[in-house]
């Protein structure tokens, strides 16, 4: 597949604080991705930069195979901010009026089933709105819009489960449909583990680690044994987790268990669990604090 944006080592400082810094990422045509990090990792920053919102101090990017430059507004991006600015005397359809005009790709037939479907009252003024209506009409821009590139800065915030589930399944089957690049960063990382293809996991303004979601399922995984027994067992697989534990120690580890090895592990009492996304990420970001 090819790139349809790339950025290299982007830094990014509001005076001596450093919000981006030496940050690398690609994203391929047709791939949903997730940008995973706690607040203030640095996400919406990295997001602004990519949309052209605000300059890096250092780097570059390039979209389509052109370099943004500053002042440049990159086309064919559909941007859907944390928080939106809407006009707050502007009605939901003016909003959906205006966002229409943005994105030549903008799919009226959808953006009124979306309406039904998010139970969004057309009439009614953004000022009006609940938190989680802001961000359901900020979604069905960016859904309506099927530009090619389309960021979503935490969508679901204010959001029920039941409606959550409905966005995400909605922007999986409409994906099926309209391939095009999605990128959903969030903090809720369980939710999307089933959504997204690949994730970039940042914190403290840079990339810890870019993969797939399968590898991460397939490769990560949770040990408790013995401390004397643990490290031979473990061998050359990365730990990037360790902590005491009343059967020794608990280490998180990245690399590939056979049957084989499970069944030794049995043997010298070290019990070895798969990881959720959410649990690998938390000590991921845990065990990167304690290297620092």
């Amino acid at each position: 597949m090819s790139v349809v944006l790339e950025c290299s080592n982007l830094v990014k400082n509001y005076g001596r604080h450093e919000a981006v810094r030496n940050l690398d990422m690609k994203l391929e045509e047709n791939t949903i991705y997730g940008l995973l990090g706690r607040n203030g990792a640095g996400k919406t920053t990295l997001l602004n930069m990519l949309t052209g919102g605000v300059f890096p101090n250092f780097g570059h990017i390039e979209i389509a195979g052109n370099r943004l430059k500053e002042g440049d507004t990159p086309h064919g991006i559909c941007f859907i901010r944390e928080r939106n600015l809407f006009f707050e005397d502007a009605t939901v359809m003016e909003t959906l009026q205006l966002a229409s005009k943005f994105h030549k790709n903008w799919d009226w037939a959808f953006a009124n089933e979306l309406i039904k479907l998010f139970k969004l009252n057309a009439g009614k003024k953004m000022k009006q709105l609940s938190r989680g209506m802001e961000s359901l009409v900020g979604n069905t821009i960016g859904l309506a819009s099927r530009a090619p590139i389309t960021f979503y800065d935490e969508p679901v915030l204010g959001l029920d489960v039941l409606m959550r589930e409905r966005f995400y399944k909605v922007l999986v089957q409409d994906y099926a449909n309209y391939p095009r690049t999605i990128l959903l960063s969030t903090h809720l990382i369980d939710e999307i583990a089933k959504v997204v293809e690949r994730v970039y996991i940042m914190e403290s303004g840079t990339i810890l680690m870019e993969d797939e979601v399968d590898n991460i399922r397939n490769h990560s995984y949770v040990l408790v044994g013995n401390h004397e027994v643990m490290e031979s067992f473990i061998g050359d697989r990365q730990v990037f987790y360790m902590e005491d534990h009343v059967r020794g120690i608990l280490s998180a580890v990245y690399g590939t268990f056979t049957e084989t090895d499970k069944m030794q592990a049995n043997k010298l009492g070290i019990s070895i669990e798969g990881l959720p996304l959410q649990k690998f990420f938390s000590y991921l970001i845990e065990g990167g604090q304690h290297n620092e």
